[in-house]
């Protein structure tokens, strides 16, 4: 069977999940993966995006950017939360193309997945350790540079922040439940206080104007440091204005990202059908509306023209003389990249699994341990790779990378569930996006429009990922997977679409 024609049925995902060497343990309910997904999603983006866009995009608009950026992730997640449902499998975006598009592309997202997960957790392990040294020089005993921080030679505390949670993330999908709540509980608590805190010195007047005149922009890029859709269209970038409202929201979008990833825990939940949807889409509502709260309270506090673009949010309990909430600020981070790097390992182990399992990658990685029930080879394989690129890689601007990885499945998956309405419409489908196509439709744009803002360098090297996965998928997968080979399990897969 030709590799672009082969599409594994649903069925036949399902039935996968019940194989004895490759059952997980169903352990969670929708609490728990809305506490997974406000652990992902609210990292250092809050602390640091908030004073970024409101001084150089969109002044005191900036809540309505981050209300612009909820709509258009509340788009992806509808689509993720309908596919979640209707495909209660480990993989995500993975095994929702497997379904809908076929082997090929499930590949591809598969692949590019790592960018998003691995990638991410190594850049988030980084950013873990400046916070902890930061915190430790506040204390007066802070590390050498040369083994901690972006510039060290050796990040000692990034190696050991990714290892240690590989080793919570093997001992059980419960243990890391837990684990990541308390981490969560002390996040939103620090988020809280910012915010009530931050209420009594707001000034009236710092909101006007709320909405700043627009004005030509600078920080556009030139040559290939510039957004893609600039370098196609020829237009010179403008701030603040409604233009401004949107350019932010384009970069306080990627202060969302990670929803994604409560899918990959689809077959450690116990109701998946019902829960899925509702961890996906609650976590979401969670964090837009905290994200709405901090950034009003910060450029009331500030006018906006004043705002530190480095810690917007210590900065400006220091203008109002409140300086020890600078570590508990630090604290809160601290705790928010703690849980981020824990949920991104956890996320990438699960699509590997996946994709070990259809035998893409080798079998073996997909076992799962005989007592805690978790992939434990293909976790701390995991793990390891993100130690050893947050340890000795310097990641710089690939970050970035990151974020055209996500926008890149988002696209998939909102495209996919159209298709599937057509291909499969038999399918009990438990949450249904409602106007499709046009909301799939809508989300897809949404994504394609960001992913053009991105500077043309990213997708030069996206490329070239793409190119490297490419060569592994028809240097192994393409001749091992189930379904070429009639490996019993997938021997029902249909010929689809794709």
């Amino acid at each position: 069977m030709a590799a672009r024609t082969r599409v594994k049925s649903v069925e036949d995902s399902i039935r996968d999940t019940e194989e004895p060497e490759h059952r997980l343990s169903k352990s969670l309910s929708a609490l728990d993966l809305a506490v997974f997904g406000v652990g992902v999603i609210i990292g250092t983006g809050i602390f640091v995006l908030t004073g970024v866009v409101a001084k150089e995009q969109a002044g005191p608009a900036v809540a309505i950017s981050f209300v612009i950026a909820g709509v258009v992730c509340g788009l992806a997640a509808l689509c993720y939360a309908e596919f979640a449902s209707t495909v209660p499998v480990a993989g995500s975006a993975y095994t929702f193309s497997y379904a809908t598009f076929g082997e090929f592309v499930a590949w591809l997202i598969g692949w590019d997945l790592v960018l998003e997960l691995v990638l991410g957790a190594a850049t988030v392990s980084v950013g873990w350790s400046g916070y902890c040294n930061s915190l430790l020089g506040d204390l007066g005993v802070p590390l050498p540079a040369s083994i901690a921080g972006e510039t060290a030679t050796v990040n000692i505390p990034a190696v050991v922040i990714a290892l240690v949670v590989t080793g919570v993330l093997v001992l059980g999908i419960k243990l890391s439940s837990r684990v990541t709540a308390v981490i969560v509980v002390i996040k939103l608590a620090v988020v809280l206080l910012v915010i009530i805190l931050g209420l009594f010195f707001v000034r009236a007047e710092n909101y006007t104007p709320f909405i700043p005149p627009s004005e030509p922009g600078t920080s556009g890029g030139t040559g290939w440091t510039a957004p893609l859709i600039q370098l196609i269209a020829g237009f010179s970038p403008s701030t603040f204005g409604v233009s401004g409202i949107f350019a932010g929201a384009a970069i306080v979008f990627f202060a969302f990202l990670g929803f994604d990833i409560v899918a990959t825990a689809a077959e450690e939940t116990k109701n998946a059908k019902r829960d899925l949807p509702r961890g996906i889409i609650g976590s979401l509502a969670i964090c837009t509306v905290l994200y709405v709260a901090v950034s009003l309270v910060v450029v009331g506090m500030q006018h906006y023209t004043q705002l530190s673009t480095d810690a917007p949010l210590a900065e400006a309990f220091r203008s109002v003389g409140l300086t020890f909430t600078s570590g508990l600020i630090s604290v809160g981070a601290l705790a928010g990249l703690t849980s981020v790097v824990m949920i991104m390992i956890l996320g990438q182990s699960r699509v590997l699994f996946a994709m070990s399992r259809d035998h893409l990658l080798p079998p073996p990685f997909g076992e799962v341990h005989r007592r805690y029930r978790t992939p434990h080879r293909i976790t701390i394989a995991t793990g390891v790779a993100v130690a050893v690129l947050a340890g000795f890689v310097p990641l710089g601007t690939l970050a970035e990378l990151v974020n055209i990885g996500t926008l890149f499945a988002f696209l998939l998956v909102s495209i996919g569930v159209i298709i599937l309405r057509r291909t499969r419409p038999d399918l009990p489908r438990a949450f249904r996006v409602p106007g499709v196509p046009v909301l799939p439709a809508l989300s897809a744009a949404a994504c394609v429009w960001l992913m053009l803002n991105l500077p043309a360098e990213t997708w030069v090297r996206f490329g070239l990922w793409i190119v490297v996965g490419l060569i592994l998928y028809f240097l192994y997968g393409r001749r091992h997977s189930r379904l070429a080979t009639g490996t019993p399990g997938t021997l029902g897969a249909r010929r689809g679409p794709a």
